[in-house]
């Protein structure tokens, strides 16, 4: 029985991989990863280059981003494109039974490959908590995909959503230099620790940080989901 429910759990994941990433899964993962070499290897090369755990984080965060970034941007026009949409549209509690639960898997998927990349830096760049790290980095990861998932439900269109996305996500860069080490910061490096803050300031700081993109993230799913209950806005 457990053999078979787990069996079953693993035919959904893998089929709902498929759809998500458009049958283009393993491209993806590729492309994380080269980025991710790419960088790390340019900084290797450079003799001035002292890394620490701080550089790590900045290194993976956007591998991170970039294998949310493409599921939760063109999700809903793949199922539109696919004429899946409007049979989903017919399951009692859509937005709980199908994207719900693949907002779920990609987050997951992001999780596990950011480990993946934890334990590679610790071996090619510095010794850093590996899990620690991969959990850190899923904050504002998880807050960019959710907040890419509720502008493609308005917008309805992979590409239109992508140019949005790119826009806010170069106001949040410019503004994390604004913010730099505060509790508003999108992308707060929670291992570039400030020599003139106290500790306990800094770890309240970097809560309030997490609690806040935790908060953002559920409210832009909320807002995704309650979204796509409206039938006629994506049924043509």
């Amino acid at each position: 029985m457990i053999l078979n429910r787990l069996k079953l759990l693993i035919t959904i994941v893998r089929v709902n991989l498929k759809i998500i990433f458009g049958n283009k899964f393993i491209y993806f993962v590729l492309a994380g990863v080269g980025f991710y070499l790419f960088v790390a290897l340019i900084g290797l090369f450079d003799a001035d280059w002292y890394p620490d755990q701080e550089d790590v984080y900045y290194t993976i965060i956007f591998p991170g981003l970039l294998l949310i970034f493409y599921p939760t941007a063109f999700g809903i026009q793949n199922d539109m494109d696919s004429r899946t949409l409007e049979m989903l549209f017919g399951i009692p509690n859509y937005r709980y039974k199908v994207w719900l639960v693949r907002l779920i898997i990609i987050l997951f998927t992001v999780f596990f490959i950011l480990v993946f990349l934890s334990w590679l830096s610790s071996y090619l760049i510095v010794s850093v908590p590996i899990f620690e790290m991969a959990w850190h980095l899923m904050f504002p990861v998880f807050f960019v995909g959710s907040l890419c998932f509720m502008v493609s439900t308005l917008i309805k269109n992979g590409n239109g959503t992508a140019a949005v996305m790119v826009l806010i996500g170069l106001i949040f860069w410019i503004s994390a230099g604004i913010f730099e080490s505060s509790k508003w910061n999108i992308f707060l490096n929670p291992y570039d620790f400030p020599y003139d803050v106290y500790l306990s300031i800094w770890d309240e700081t970097v809560f309030y940080n997490r609690l806040y993109l935790v908060i953002g993230s559920i409210l832009t799913i909320l807002g995704g989901l309650f979204r796509l209950q409206k039938r006629e806005k994506f049924i043509q």
